[in-house]
């Protein structure tokens, strides 16, 4: 069973904002993937679709616990389905990487992210797979990060996110998953 988190913060006020970008990718996912619409799952703190993919059981979930105690919702769903750490997937923006730009990394430090510190903290290891959607732009330079990552994106850019970026994440959760 894989486990993929798109981290982002509950409330209209933050829909397509930049430090939203994980509910973004998981919502066109489950449109991809032909899944469930999500669901509010009180005792797992987030909302929830679920499926199957190549054979493989899928759980798709937004914390709804704001971004800074994500992890609070992650290791609930972990250890609820006895998830493996390498079955997990999370999805997040990266301010340190220029827009476009994704990364996948398997482990590490939180580097200031406040939602993967949160999942760190929480589940007690830096194991387990990231896929870092790069959000920086000029403007970041212009206003403090925390005003930066919950600004929206500008015309542009979504429309590089919907042409581009958004089936490129989805293809790099697709070979974690292979």
């Amino acid at each position: 069973m894989y486990l993929i988190v798109g981290l982002g913060n509950p409330e209209k006020q933050y829909e397509q904002t930049k430090h939203n970008i994980g509910f973004m990718i998981s919502d066109f996912l489950i449109k991809k993937l032909n899944f469930e619409n999500f669901k509010p799952q009180q005792k797992f703190k987030a909302e929830i679709s679920t499926g199957k993919y190549d054979n493989k059981n899928i759980i798709i979930a937004k914390p709804q616990t704001y971004m800074n105690n994500s992890g609070m919702a992650v290791q609930l769903l972990k250890n609820y389905f006895k998830i493996q750490s390498e079955n997990l997937i999370i999805i997040y923006d990266e301010l340190d990487l220029p827009f476009e730009e994704i990364r996948v990394r398997q482990e590490g430090s939180s580097a200031g992210h406040n939602g993967i510190k949160s999942i760190i903290e929480h589940l007690g290891s830096d194991k387990f797979n990231r896929i870092r959607i790069g959000i920086h732009n000029n403007d970041a330079e212009k206003m403090p990060a925390d005003k930066f990552v919950l600004s929206k994106f500008s015309w542009w850019e979504k429309r590089k996110l919907t042409k581009e970026i958004l089936p490129q994440a989805i293809e790099e959760v697709l070979k974690l998953l292979k």
